[in-house]
């Protein structure tokens, strides 16, 4: 069972508190024998634009094939401004495709996978944030899991904070273990 985590932090370098998020939901997926890979988009050279293919100098076509190949597709994102991040509209945008065709009469590619939200932030819009996706997961054909959803709201997110990635990690554990263990277990369920 493969997951593909689309980790849409601003950060390129370092690691960031979603990315940590990510990190920490990991330890809950592999056990529950799910392989997953991180994307870091901001990392890759994702153009701008509404279809899979577009100029040969584009990281997008790559993505999406690996898109294609898991059954599990997670967006990891922060909260800016009560919103997912400039790096995960970007995806949405490339994946606009996907709803053409199944505007055209055809099947999604995208049917039978099961989709998930990783959010970090310090103020409130997870909710918001949480059902858009799950509106353009369902518009795409993907099926939004119970429970498939962590989101961490907390001051210790807030910008110039820095807080460790020990610290992070240590509050995670003691806050969220049951969130993160039950969000695991509902996508393997729900690929089984």
């Amino acid at each position: 069972m493969k997951a593909i985590i689309l980790l849409a932090t601003l950060k390129r370098k370092g690691s960031s508190n979603t990315e940590t998020l990510t990190e920490f939901l990991g330890t809950y997926l592999e056990k529950q024998n799910i392989d997953y890979e991180v994307v870091k988009l901001a990392e890759h050279h994702i153009l701008p634009g509404t279809y899979t293919k577009m100029e040969s100098k584009d990281d997008w076509p790559e993505i999406y094939q690996k898109i294609l190949d898991a059954e599990i597709l997670l967006f990891a994102t922060p909260l800016w401004w009560n919103n997912h991040s400039s790096e995960l509209q970007r995806c949405i945008e490339r994946l606009d495709e996907v709803y053409d065709k199944i505007l055209a009469g055809e099947d999604s590619p995208l049917d039978g996978k099961i989709g998930g939200v990783i959010i970090t932030g310090d103020s409130d819009g997870v909710e918001h944030v949480t059902g858009n996706i799950a509106n353009f997961f369902c518009s795409i054909g993907v099926t939004f899991a119970p429970y498939a959803s962590l989101g961490v709201i907390w001051d210790g997110h807030a910008k110039g904070e820095n807080k460790k990635k020990s610290q992070l990690l240590n509050y995670y554990k003691r806050n969220y273990a049951k969130d993160a263990k039950a969000m695991a277990e509902s996508l393997f369920k729900a690929v089984k």
